[in-house]
């Protein structure tokens, strides 16, 4: 018997599905052209094209805040349970939060 995969993307499979029309390794510009803030709130989803940043998937759909900036990369402060956790994220696995959206990916 096989024992299970524990690398970093396993189970995976549908968490990091795009839709049909959203396939492909570039994500559109506008989005990588947002320049975030501290104190500003983020929708964490990760783009499964590009491998560089992206946070671990029990952060995918979450929402977090920014903290700050390291190089092109942004500091997200998110709550895990009951404690907060920093994470370093690439801007193509970041939207901007809408008020009253929910937080489901």
């Amino acid at each position: 018997m096989v024992k299970a995969p524990r690398g970093w993307r396993h189970r995976t499979r549908h968490v990091f599905k795009k839709r049909i029309r959203e396939k492909g390794g570039v994500p559109p510009l506008s989005l990588l052209m947002i320049e975030y803030k501290e104190g500003d709130k983020v929708v964490i989803k990760a783009n499964p094209a590009i491998w560089a940043g992206m946070p671990h998937r029990r952060f995918h759909g979450k929402v977090g805040e920014v903290v700050g900036k390291r190089g092109r990369s942004y500091i997200v402060k998110v709550r895990d349970g009951n404690v907060y956790k920093t994470l370093i994220v690439r801007p193509e696995h970041l939207r901007p939060f809408k008020q009253g959206q929910e937080a489901s990916s």
